[in-house]
């Protein structure tokens, strides 16, 4: 599985960073390394929704805030 979170200006300002670690964290805490792989790329053109965050190849908005439960609800999910 491939996890892309846009790490342009606006994402940034909405606590891309923040996502990142959070999502690092609970990567190794699984110990899902070898199944999860974690990219950042530039401006997905989704900046109103808040941090974009793909799985694969579908577009999800994240919060610092959301960033646990979008891990237990769509990352475990499609790992299940």
């Amino acid at each position: 599985m491939v996890i892309t979170i846009c790490i342009g200006s606006s994402c940034h300002l909405k606590g891309s960073r923040s996502i990142i670690q959070k999502l690092e964290s609970r990567i190794k805490e699984k110990g899902l390394g070898d199944k999860i792989e974690l990219n950042g790329s530039f401006c997905t053109g989704q900046c109103a929704k808040g941090v974009c965050v793909k799985i694969d190849d579908e577009l999800f908005s994240v919060s610092p805030e959301t960033a646990d439960s979008f891990f237990d609800n769509e990352v475990l999910r499609r790992l299940a």
